[in-house]
């Protein structure tokens, strides 16, 4: 049995390489790491596909004897990257993008290479102190009190989950009540809130949507009256759910009136500010994002409005007593882990109990840069986002949405006097823009009628790339035109 032991551990060492072995491959990932980012100004924003090719990775060869570093690097440059959206480009303004700034890479890379374990203190507690330390700074950026608390997830979905979980047990929901609890939203509120309600088995509760003024704004008088008029009906109002910058259109909900709304009422008061919690950094942002103080729970996205690559959202609540009582556990393998160390273990307060050590690619940025460079980032996309406005309501035949209130902005091209052939014109120049691939921009509806949206809010996005945005708009214009 010694000798069968020993041969299986020669062959299971090849799993960490020795130290020259570990130096080669990090070159090679490090080569191919700087080359994707010096290349990225002339790379497209976008890249056509075919599904078949694609899907040939499908059958790509997992051996017992293993493969080249070279020849599995060139299938990941050639054929996992390139195909669909470049989200590193500063030319992506689709959907609300993610920066993937390399501080940030690095600090993943040394938090997979220490292993350690954040959701438990007894654990790591360097970890949790470490993510709990990116909690208070978020809480002293949004006004939170000092007793509040959260936890940073994998991003908006899975703490507007948390939250919709927290607010239900706050305000001691039960299934029989569930057909008659009022939710209240509007036609913007993102869908991953509809989804969360689900997944929390309030399938049931009633979706109140709150209609809208012409900047997509929740109307708060209408709000109160809805209210008013639910409890008359003997339903049970819980929940408002205002938006910080809606995916669709950037709008931004009236959150200091809400707030005393959701007071006089006794409703839980979120705000999803995934996309524009960050603004909060900036003059602009601080004034329009007046209330957010005063919400019971909200989420942000350090993968948005921070730059981060994907997969690092954050949850802050006023009472995280309540998170706790939601994430209740008992388990006697993990009895060793009860400390009185202060202050809450991400598993205590979250669905996750396997958890990666996300708060370095966060802390390691802010560390090393500061927070100035973060603040002038967003102060420039907001104007180069009204810049892009002004130019685009200057154009012959463009309909500007409104205003942009943070970096969304909408537009369509309406060469018609008929709303269904602009429709129409618009798609195609929407293909347009995909084959030449230069710069990509998403699509929505809006009340029926087809709209481009450039959202920007890139880090590499800068004045060049909203130049060659426009750039490309008229080209693609004039050969419809021509066409």
């Amino acid at each position: 049995m010694k000798e069968k032991i020993i041969e299986l551990e020669e062959l299971s060492r090849k799993l960490e390489p020795a130290r020259a072995g570990r130096e080669a491959l990090q070159q090679k990932a490090n080569m191919y790491s700087n080359h994707f980012i010096d290349k990225l100004p002339d790379e497209p924003a976008y890249t056509a596909y075919e599904k078949e090719t694609v899907n040939r990775l499908l059958d790509d060869q997992i051996t017992d004897e293993g493969a080249d570093a070279d020849e599995v690097l060139s299938i990941f440059s050639e054929q996992v990257v390139p195909p669909g959206l470049n989200l590193s480009s500063g030319r992506h303004f689709g959907y609300i993008p993610g920066g993937g700034l390399t501080t940030s890479a690095v600090g993943d890379y040394l938090a997979a290479i220490t292993n350690r374990y954040a959701g438990v203190y007894s654990s790591s507690p360097g970890a949790v102190a470490l993510e709990t330390r990116m909690i208070n700074w978020l809480k002293n950026l949004f006004g939170y009190p000092e007793s509040g608390g959260g936890y940073l997830s994998s991003g908006g979905s899975h703490a507007n989950l948390t939250a919709i979980v927290a607010a239900r047990d706050s305000k001691k929901l039960k299934g029989a009540d569930y057909s008659r609890a009022v939710v209240y939203i509007t036609e913007q509120t993102h869908h991953c809130v509809d989804r969360a309600l689900n997944i929390a088995g309030m399938s049931e509760c009633v979706r109140r949507k709150i209609p809208m003024d012409h900047q997509f704004r929740m109307r708060t008088n209408l709000l109160d009256t809805a209210i008013e008029e639910d409890k008359e009906k003997g339903l049970f109002p819980w929940l408002i759910v205002a938006s910080a910058g809606s995916t669709d259109a950037g709008a931004l909900d009236p959150l200091d009136e809400i707030a005393p709304i959701a007071r006089k009422h006794n409703l839980w008061f979120h705000v999803d500010a995934a996309y524009g919690g960050f603004f909060m950094l900036t003059q602009k942002g601080s004034n329009i994002l007046t209330g957010i103080s005063e919400s019971d729970s909200l989420v942000v996205d350090p993968h948005k409005g921070m730059f981060l690559p994907y997969g690092i959202g954050a949850l802050l609540v006023k009472g995280p007593n309540v998170l706790s009582w939601a994430h209740r556990f008992e388990a006697s393998y993990m009895n060793d882990t009860k400390v009185d160390s202060g202050i809450y273990s991400p598993a205590e307060i979250s669905p996750e109990l396997s958890k990666h050590f996300r708060a370095v690619r966060m802390w390691l940025p802010l560390k090393l840069h500061g927070v100035a460079p973060f603040r002038a980032a967003l102060e420039e996309k907001l104007l180069l986002a009204e810049m892009l406005w002004e130019k685009l309501s200057d154009t012959k035949q463009i309909v500007t949405g409104p205003k942009p209130q943070l970096s969304v902005v909408m537009f369509r091209w309406e060469p018609f006097g008929d709303d269904s052939a602009n429709d129409e014109v618009n798609k195609k120049l929407h293909k347009l823009f995909l084959e030449d691939g230069r710069v990509f921009l998403s699509v929505t509806t809006i009340d029926g009628r087809f709209y481009f949206r450039a959202a920007v809010l890139s880090a590499r996005t800068h004045l060049a790339d909203v130049d060659l945005l426009l750039k490309v708009l008229h080209e693609k214009m004039d050969s419809l035109r021509e066409g």
